[in-house]
C-alpha cells in the first residue's frame, strides 16, 4: 500500500495535470469571448474528431515512431499474452503521471481532442486538413481491425467445422 507521502506526491502532480488541463481550456474561452466569436463545433467536425482523435491516441500511446517522445515517461515491454507491447509509466511524480498518460489512448486522447477543438476554432483551415488525414487513417485502422477480427472468426469456424466432421 503506498505511504501517505506518495499519495500526496501522486495526488498533487494529478491536480497539476488537471489544473493545466481546465487552464488551457478557460484560456481558450476567454479569448474566444473577448474576440466576440463563438465557440463552434460542426457535426462533420465532430465525427472528424472522433477518428482523428482515435488514430491520434493510438499514435501517441502505442506507435513505435512516437516511442522517443514517449521514452522520457514511460517504457515499452512485451505483454505477457505474446500478443504485442504493453507500455507502462516509469518513474515517480510528474514523470509517472506523464507516464500514465502517454499509456493510456483515451487519456492521451482526450488532451488531444481538446488541442484539436482549439485548432478547429483558431486555425481551421489546417486543422481541418490534418483531422482529415488523421481520420481517414483512423476509419483504415478501424476497417482493417473489423477485417481481421472477421477473418480470425470465420478460420475459427472453418477449423471447428472440420474438427466436427
Amino acid at each position: 500500500m503506498p505511504t501517505l507521502p506518495k499519495l500526496t506526491e501522486e495526488r498533487t502532480t494529478y491536480v497539476a495535470l488537471l489544473t493545466l488541463f481546465l487552464s488551457l481550456f478557460a484560456g481558450f474561452s476567454w479569448y474566444k469571448s473577448h474576440q466576440r466569436q463563438p465557440i463552434t463545433l460542426k457535426p462533420f467536425d465532430l465525427a472528424l474528431l472522433g477518428f482523428a482523435t482515435f488514430r491520434l491516441g493510438r499514435l501517441a500511446t502505442y506507435d513505435k515512431v512516437t516511442e522517443p517522445l514517449r521514452r522520457p515517461f514511460t517504457r515499452t515491454k512485451p505483454d505477457p499474452s505474446g500478443v504485442g507491447d504493453t507500455v507502462a509509466p516509469r518513474g515517480a511524480g510528474m514523470q509517472r503521471a506523464l507516464g500514465e498518460l502517454f499509456a493510456c489512448p483515451i487519456c492521451t486522447g482526450t488532451w488531444i481532442a481538446a488541442m484539436l477543438v482549439y485548432g478547429l476554432n483558431l486555425i481551421p483551415g489546417p486543422t481541418r486538413a490534418f483531422l482529415g488525414m488523421m481520420s481517414a487513417i483512423g476509419i483504415a485502422e478501424l476497417l482493417n481491425a473489423a477485417t481481421e477480427a472477421l477473418q480470425w472468426t470465420g478460420a475459427a469456424e472453418r477449423r471447428e467445422a472440420g474438427a466436427k466432421s
